[in-house]
């Protein structure tokens, strides 16, 4: 029984969070109480409870945390200064010629939105109020509409630079030093956040073209479901020209500029997330959207998302500690090596569990609770960190994505039209799921996908 401690601390964990209860409180809750009585019966060392502090005094103080308030405050720019409103409507004209143009654009401008914030919630409620109103005016079949935008809001798992990767990088990182550290190689191999921005960058694009693909596909067989935009709106090369060069460049320049420089190694994601907030503020300035209101607006939300990954962090660093504390490291490492197949049955089983996690957690308790328990393991076992860390982004949308539980599909709905029924919005995500789980199979077969450019990057 008290070698099953660890296991049920996990349970009780998971009940807790689906009865409701704030994450963070929950696992620092949860994990001091299991704490308590394994000290009162003899069965936890105390000693794991004093290494606490000085675990929170480092996240406190970690650089590369700091890029995800920058990041945020990015995202948040682009969107409350209504940038990314603005971008929609000059990518329409872009694509106004191709057949299902606006479903194009609005996962174009979907993907830069998520990649700047890498908030599932943030990017499908925006984009479902900007976008969705205009696709079912067009004509647009509501379950292909709401497909594409629940879809497109789940890209900031996996397109850099998000803080879902900045997390991810971090978590993943500590991992592999950990699991070189228990082999015995004191002088260990890092992997950094941008190894994991340039491994997420060919999957990524894989999967917006598999995407856009897929829209322009059924546009031109079933036209009905992905009208043209009408012949008056279809507009000449000059304004053309002109849309491209005032909603599209700009945005997308900074992108470059703030991905570029971390992947050319000219500055750290910290730094190059400090140069994008400040040039989501030149942007705004340029188009004079920029007031005290937004600026406050932009500064709340900033606060609220950066307190609650920190929070949670918090949280996730007692649970980890306490976990260990009871011997989970070790029965999750007994487990892994006991089972048939060895690491490829091991590799499926914790895909599996996290993508169950996803129904009822985000992807940063995920991160910050499930990873750092099986990381190490999973990489002692001769797993490509950066590979690991991309199949875990890309399973996570996924499951943030699948009926019924999905998160993606709630955030919709919220804001979705009475006329549209739920039914819709699942019906329309399903070739959507397909993609990405013929993605996560390529990635199995094929795993230079993901840890070609990193090595390319580093030669």
């Amino acid at each position: 029984m008290v070698e099953l401690l660890p296991i049920i601390l996990f349970i009780v964990v998971c009940l807790f969070l689906m009865a409701g209860y704030p994450v963070a409180l929950t696992l620092a809750g949860v994990s001091l109480l299991f704490a308590g009585l394994g000290e009162l019966a003899g069965v936890f060392d105390p000693a794991f409870i004093s290494l606490i502090p000085n675990r929170i005094y480092g996240i406190l103080v970690n650089q590369n945390l700091f890029a995800v308030p920058l990041f945020v405050f990015m995202g948040s720019m682009l969107e409350k200064s209504r940038i990314a409103e603005d971008l929609l409507k000059n990518m329409e004209v872009v694509f106004a010629r191709l057949p299902g143009g606006l479903g194009i654009s609005v996962i174009l401008v979907g993907m830069l939105l998520a990649a700047s914030t890498g908030i599932v919630g943030a990017t499908v409620v925006t984009m479902g109020i900007l976008s969705l109103p205009s696709m079912l005016k067009t004509g647009y079949k509501p379950s292909l509409a709401c497909g594409t935008l629940c879809a497109t809001g789940t890209l900031g798992q996996i397109i850099p630079p998000s803080i879902c990767l900045v997390l991810l990088g971090e978590v993943i990182s500590n991992a592999y030093q950990q699991s070189q550290l228990n082999a015995g190689v004191f002088a260990p191999d890092f992997v950094s956040i941008g190894d994991l921005f340039a491994g997420a960058i060919v999957p990524g694009l894989l999967l917006v073209g598999a995407y856009a693909s897929y829209v322009l596909v059924v546009a031109m067989v079933n036209p009905e479901a992905a009208p043209s935009a009408p012949r008056q709106q279809k507009v000449a090369t000059s304004e053309l020209i002109l849309a491209l060069g005032k909603g599209l460049f700009p945005p997308v320049l900074l992108m470059m500029a703030v991905l570029g420089s971390i992947l050319a190694g000219i500055a750290t994601p910290t730094e190059a997330a400090s140069v994008g907030a400040i040039g989501a503020m030149l942007l705004a300035v340029s188009r004079r959207q920029l007031d005290h209101a937004v600026l406050h607006q932009v500064a709340i939300e900033t606060l609220r998302i950066t307190s609650m990954v920190y929070l949670i962090l918090v949280g996730a660093t007692i649970f980890s500690s306490i976990f260990r504390g009871f011997g989970g490291e070790e029965l999750i490492e007994g487990l892994f090596g006991s089972m048939p197949g060895g690491v490829v049955t091991a590799t499926l089983i914790v895909m599996l569990v996290i993508f169950l996690l996803g129904f009822i957690l985000d992807f940063i308790e995920i991160t910050f609770m499930v990873v750092p328990l099986v990381g190490p393991v999973l990489l002692s076992m001769g797993l490509d960190p950066i590979w690991l860390g991309v199949m875990i982004a890309i399973n996570l949308q996924t499951s943030f994505l699948t009926p019924p539980f999905g998160f993606s599909l709630f955030y919709l709905r919220s804001v979705a039209p009475a006329e549209v029924a739920t039914t819709d919005i699942y019906r329309g995500v399903i070739p959507f799921v397909i993609l990405q789980l013929l993605l996560l199979l390529l990635l199995a077969f094929q795993p230079g996908l993901a840890t070609w450019l990193p090595e390319l990057l580093k030669q």
